[in-house]
């Protein structure tokens, strides 16, 4: 008996060539001898998630390498820049932006690799990616369990973050260390008539607290702005709330710091973002991406669907729609938990430089 003609030809559809470019999948080769870079580097042949965190690392690998002298000289380019030395030494700027929760967790040391070593040009972030940073500086965050119960926890005075937990004790000494800080600040804003942005209230801070274990230490000592637009949204929130009952009258200007921020993206030659979660910090980035008409380098790390419609679990695809994200542009989204995927990225990227010294 033959088999029949239409069944056979379904399953045994033949295939196409091959195009000459094409990559085959493949794994680690645990029988080698492999260092860490070399098992990095194999996550882009595995497929799936694991290839587009390969990617990402291809893209930061090119923000980094980028130099002015790699483009041809416009006809209507600045004397400032036409010279070859010049635009060897002129870089992508490097935009950066988290939640707060990674300040939280251990992302907080990777971090601060990075800003301590200049790596970045600008930091966007929330009000506890701000505040988490100097409490800790102050009492330790604890490795605990998703799930704990919320009001023993309560009743405890435990603050659960995830499967982290913060003594509320810490808030408390965060509230001593910070209010006399913006009894001098009020003070300082009465004498000079000049009012606080976020940004120069977070440098006030960094330097204040004149501890190496601080992001934001490091971010006053190599004069790299930090942004944060919900300043008031955690716990400093809840202090100048207290402070504006104590002593009323300290200002916090959010306009000069937008102005800053589109500026700093404006006047870049080349813009990279990488944007660990969503929300405002992601949001903020790419709004001023659109000032410059678009990203040249992206990189997304977030768990976030788009099925909501909601612009934290947008792909870099929505983004180039409105022009915060250049069409023709580098970029990819790795859908991932950032403690995972980011410190594989930077010990490809940032950290090798740590290699030659």
């Amino acid at each position: 008996m033959s088999i029949p003609t239409g069944a056979s030809a379904a399953v045994l559809q033949p295939s196409e060539p091959i195009p000459a470019d094409a990559v085959s999948v493949e794994g680690p080769n645990f029988e080698k001898n492999l260092s860490l870079q070399d098992f990095i580097a194999s996550y882009e042949r595995i497929g799936f998630q694991a290839n587009s965190l390969g990617r990402a690392i291809e893209i930061v690998n090119k923000m980094r390498k980028w130099r002015l002298s790699d483009d041809p000289v416009a006809d209507d380019e600045s004397e400032d820049f036409k010279s070859p030395e010049v635009r060897s030494q002129v870089k992508c700027n490097v935009f950066l932006g988290y939640t707060s929760n990674l300040i939280s967790s251990g992302l907080r040391e990777v971090i601060l690799h990075l800003v301590k070593h200049k790596h970045i040009s600008a930091i966007v972030t929330t009000a506890g990616g701000i505040e988490e940073d100097f409490i800790k500086c102050l009492g330790k965050t604890y490795l605990a369990d998703f799930n704990l119960d919320g009001a023993d926890l309560r009743r405890k005075g435990m603050n659960r973050i995830g499967n982290l937990i913060v003594p509320n004790d810490n808030y408390c000494k965060f509230e001593d260390w910070l209010t006399p800080i913006l009894d001098a600040m009020l003070v300082e804003q009465k004498e000079t008539g000049e009012v606080w942005s976020p940004s120069s209230f977070i440098r006030r801070l960094g330097k204040a607290i004149n501890n190496e274990e601080s992001v934001y230490y490091w971010a006053y000592k190599n004069d790299i702005p930090v942004f944060c637009p919900a300043l008031t949204d955690g716990s400093i929130g809840d202090m100048i709330y207290f402070h504006s009952f104590r002593n009323p009258g300290l200002i916090i200007d959010i306009v000069r710091d937008i102005r800053d921020l589109n500026e700093h993206s404006r006047k870049s030659r080349k813009a990279g973002m990488i944007i660990l979660g969503g929300g405002v910090c992601k949001h903020q980035i790419a709004n001023a991406m659109l000032i410059r008409n678009g990203a040249d380098f992206s990189v997304y790390i977030n768990t976030g669907q788009e099925f909501d419609g909601s612009d934290s679990g947008a792909r870099p695809d929505e983004a180039i729609s409105w022009g915060k994200i250049r069409a023709g542009s580098e970029s990819v989204k790795v859908f991932a938990d950032a403690t995972l995927a980011f410190p594989l990225l930077v010990a490809a990227t940032f950290a090798r430089d740590m290699e030659q010294q």
